[in-house]
């Protein structure tokens, strides 16, 4: 690893200064605790300022000639910070959101306000400024106590909020960027439709220019924040059916005349992270809140989703991560026959195997992020990735509650829900099927 030093508060804010910064002028502290929809400060931050000398994504990735994961400084405090914070503000409540289906709208503007729904736009628009070595550190700890928060402020991050910071114009990232990075708004996006999942290209959602304006009609489905969200990204067609360049990218906010969410799904898992419905019904979007050019949408969104994968690894790896961790410490705590059950050879196996497989996605999950971090190709292995922690997740979590036995069946214990998790994992943002068509297809381009 190559040298590096660490900043001055002087010369460069850290990310938790920022926080500090955001929270103090409204007269906050980055903690709250939420009971009854109250917000309550702790009396004392959680950051002091005299003990922060981390070092920013872009100081170390100019230093850097080689690919390496040891943990940065960055990474640990928002390691510690987020446990420090689902401890008191999303493990008391996950189960009663997951039974429920409630979207925590006040905890998910609470992880805008410490940084997280901006971890990767820049300061001067709001954002925290890190890589997507931060940003898969914040989602693997997340969805180590709750995947479906984290899917949530996934989805936020890398796709409404990505797609804008990726292909918006100066104005329009001006106009939008602060208010999704600090937690404002919260964004959704909407490419899928009832009838077109992985087959995009023959999406029914049409958009007809009509002077200054394009009036969309259509629907979206399995849209995550389609009803809460203040802000959508939303890709429609503007030319031919089956024309790679004939969908065009808008941005339509919440109150826009013809804009309403629909159904919400009903889920197996993930399910406080809200997936609903997006209609539109002659609603009149302006010409000034398209992205990029028109008929370029449909390639702009497959890049969003080279970067989405990485997002969805990381959620599979956090997944994955709490399950093998609540089964490892379960195994050394219950007993039978006298001992341990992880001193029996069975169980040691599984564990092993377990751990095994969650490293492995690990490695896969950071070299998609080290490639995303220096603008080389990541389609392969960001597919790779995906693919690779999204299966893992779902074994992990299978044996997790194979080591629980009959308690790992009941929602006394978190295995469940992890278990019930992690299946979207395997179908949200491409399926593991179109994740093994896009290696194929790169390989044998080889």
């Amino acid at each position: 690893m190559a040298a590096t030093r660490p900043f001055h508060s002087g010369t460069i804010r850290s990310w938790f200064q920022l926080v500090d910064q955001r929270l103090h002028n409204r007269g906050f502290v980055p903690l709250f605790v939420f009971k009854n929809n109250t917000k309550s400060p702790k009396s004392t931050p959680y950051i002091k300022h005299s003990t922060i000398f981390a070092r920013t994504y872009t100081e170390i990735n100019s230093q850097v000639d080689k690919m390496h994961f040891e943990e940065t400084e960055n990474q640990m405090m928002i390691r510690q910070m987020i446990q420090d914070f689902a401890e008191k503000n999303i493990r008391p409540y996950m189960m009663q959101w997951d039974e429920e289906q409630i979207f925590p709208k006040d905890t998910m503007h609470a992880l805008g306000e410490m940084g997280l729904l901006g971890v990767l736009v820049p300061e001067n628009y709001g954002g925290s400024g890190f890589g997507y070595f931060e940003y898969v550190t914040a989602i693997v700890e997340l969805a180590k106590i709750d995947s479906s928060l984290a899917l949530s402020v996934a989805a936020h991050n890398s796709l409404c909020t990505g797609h804008i910071l990726q292909f918006a114009n100066e104005e329009q990232k001006q106009r939008w960027l602060p208010k999704l990075a600090s937690g404002q708004w919260i964004g959704a996006w909407g490419l899928t439709e009832a009838n077109t999942g992985s087959d995009a290209m023959r999406m029914r959602c049409v958009a007809k220019e009509d002077g200054d304006h394009y009036i969309l009609n259509g629907s979206k489905n399995w849209i995550t924040h389609g009803i809460s969200g203040d802000v959508a990204v939303v890709l429609a067609r503007t030319g031919d059916l089956l024309d790679s360049h004939g969908i065009t990218a808008f941005v339509v906010e919440r109150g826009t005349s013809g804009f309403r969410g629909g159904k919400k799904e009903n889920k197996l898992g993930m399910r406080c992270s809200e997936t609903a419905e997006m209609i539109f019904e002659d609603c009149r979007v302006p010409k000034a809140n398209i992205l990029g050019k028109v008929g370029e949408g449909f390639i702009q969104a497959m890049k969003v989703l080279d970067g989405g994968r990485i997002s969805i690894a990381a959620l599979g790896l956090g997944t994955a991560y709490g399950a093998y961790e609540a089964a490892l410490k379960y195994s050394k705590e219950r007993e039978q026959f006298g001992q341990p059950i992880s001193n029996f050879q069975a169980i040691a196996f599984k564990l092993a195997d377990m751990k095994m497989q969650i490293e492995a996605g690990e490695l896969l999950t950071m070299e998609a992020a080290y490639l995303k971090n220096n603008g080389k190709p990541v389609t392969r292995v960001s597919a790779m990735a995906k693919y690779y922690t999204s299966e893992a997740a779902v074994k992990v979590s299978t044996e997790a509650i194979q080591v629980f036995g009959g308690y790992g069946y009941t929602k006394d214990f978190p295995v469940e829900k992890f278990y019930r998790d992690s299946k979207l994992c395997t179908i949200g943002e491409g399926t593991s099927e179109i994740q093994k068509l896009v290696i194929a297809r790169s390989i044998l381009k080889d």
